[in-house]
């Protein structure tokens, strides 16, 4: 006789969970973790058939604080100062230079591409004599401690496709997330919390900026426990911190322990990991309300730091909001904060725009960095920031004396990153006489090199940490990637 119950729970089990190869094994793991989280890492290693173990090497940074500035900022006018482009103001771009690069279809049709030097004075600082524009005073305070990496380039050309190649590692969307990797390689350090937070902050230099999508920081085809989680920036950052009225914590914890029994019965059955994971993440958002009340409350800052951020920290969603935020969480031992500041993408009115974005985030990014400093935990903490690509030296629209817009160019921008196991004061890479092309070929980096190396100072070889699905091994590095050596200390 057949055994109908077998049969369902066969049909149950879904094409895309058997050919991911994880059917049963995560699932089981994720449930003992909820009795045992201290094991939970050894457990899904040994379901899935012994995985290296992770860290594999001593790392140099405990957790990332990845301040993505998203929208591009334009390289020239904040690190890249081209001086000797003040005489060829509106000249067309020479076609030596441009050399035939595919252009946006905002500017394709342009009949010349003017030379728009930046209007903003630069100066050295510190004793790198690291140059900054002086709409950065603050950030530039900190020369001796930012790696400035001026020779990115990316393939991407446009918003969408390249800043999920930044995240995720692929221009098509459904990959996982450099937090997603991260929280599935290393765990979470604080049982309370998610290893993988998102904050997000609307920027004064263009309020109708680019908009984001959750799935920048989604787990793609890894368990959806390690996608990002996203606190908002109004109104309580969580949605349900409180339960409804009527219901109290006992209750609640009742609750939550029937739905384990029968998804643990179910997950018997079916050995589909998402049930594993779906209970996991009502133990977390259970343990989420009592953590996440007090890691906002800023009350009990002292005065003098929370006037170090500035006064738009006592706003919550600001960007000076966030930089605290991610302080604390990064305190309590959240591994990777991402905080996504959009308003960057100048096409038009570029100069009193890029005043609005640097008000927004050069005074909080610098007492983030004293924060930490004071803290003890810069030198294990890996500061990066940074947006998906840069702008064009010629103008997109009418060129004048004080105004001006630029179009976007992936063949070369700046990140700067600072903390744990980064050369301070350190400039890597340089570009030609327009910040058009890179002319170090041996110090250029991909963005693929800059996530290797991001994984590398969590102790994690990027070559390593692999999923299987549909048939292959995928990592966020793809089949490329090369760790920066030359950026390291």
């Amino acid at each position: 006789m057949i055994d109908q119950h077998a049969l369902r729970g066969q049909d149950a089990l879904n094409r895309r969970v058997f050919l991911g190869g994880a059917a049963g094994g995560l699932g089981y793991a994720a449930l003992a973790s909820l009795l045992q989280p201290g094991n939970a890492r050894a457990a899904t290693l040994s379901a899935t058939g012994g995985l290296p173990a992770f860290p594999n090497h001593a790392p140099k940074a405990k957790r990332i604080i990845h301040l993505f500035q998203s929208g591009a900022p334009s390289q020239m006018d904040l690190f890249d100062p081209k001086p000797g482009l003040a005489k060829r103001r509106g000249e067309d771009l020479p076609e030596s230079i441009r050399q035939g690069q595919r252009l946006t279809t905002m500017t394709s049709g342009q009949k010349s591409f003017p030379v728009a030097p930046s209007i903003f004075p630069f100066a050295q600082h510190g004793e790198s004599g690291m140059w900054f524009s002086d709409l950065m005073p603050n950030i530039a305070r900190h020369a001796d401690r930012w790696c400035m990496i001026r020779s990115m380039f990316t393939e991407a050309i446009n918003h969408d496709p390249a800043i999920t190649f930044f995240q995720t590692g692929s221009q098509l969307a459904g990959r996982p997330s450099i937090g997603s990797w991260v929280s599935y390689g290393l765990g979470s350090e604080n049982a309370d919390l998610p290893a993988y937070i998102v904050l997000t902050s609307f920027g004064s230099g263009r309020k109708d900026d680019q908009p984001l999508y959750d799935r920048l920081w989604g787990a793609g085809f890894l368990p959806t426990k390690h996608q990002g989680v996203k606190f908002r920036n109004s109104g309580d950052p969580v949605l349900y911190l409180a339960d409804p009225p009527g219901i109290d914590r006992d209750a609640r914890r009742s609750t939550l322990d029937r739905i384990a029994a029968l998804n643990a019965v179910r997950s018997s059955v079916v050995g589909d990991p998402e049930i594993a994971a779906r209970t996991s993440q009502y133990e977390m958002a259970f343990r989420m309300q009592a953590s996440v009340p007090d890691l906002v409350r800023i009350s009990d800052e002292p005065k003098h730091v929370l006037d170090a951020y500035g006064p738009d920290v006592h706003r919550p969603g600001s960007y000076a909001f966030n930089c605290l935020l991610a302080r604390r969480l990064s305190e309590k031992g959240v591994r990777f904060v991402q905080l996504f500041h959009m308003g960057w993408d100048h096409h038009f009115g570029l100069p009193e725009a890029l005043k609005g974005q640097c008000k927004d985030t050069d005074q909080p990014t610098a007492a983030l960095l004293d924060d930490l400093e004071r803290r003890g935990m810069l030198d294990d903490t890996l500061v990066v920031w940074g947006g998906e690509f840069g702008r064009t030296i010629y103008s997109q629209g009418t060129l004048t004396e004080t105004n001006y817009g630029r179009d976007h160019h992936p063949r070369c921008f700046t990140t700067l990153m600072a903390g744990a196991g980064v050369k301070p004061g350190l400039v890597w890479g340089a570009t030609d006489d327009y910040s058009y092309n890179i002319t170090t070929p041996d110090q250029k980096v991909h963005v693929h090199d800059l996530n290797a190396t991001i994984l590398h100072l969590m102790g994690i070889d990027h070559l390593r940490l692999t999923f299987p699905y549909q048939g292959r091994d995928f990592r966020l590095t793809d089949v490329h990637g090369e760790v920066v050596r030359g950026i390291l200390g």
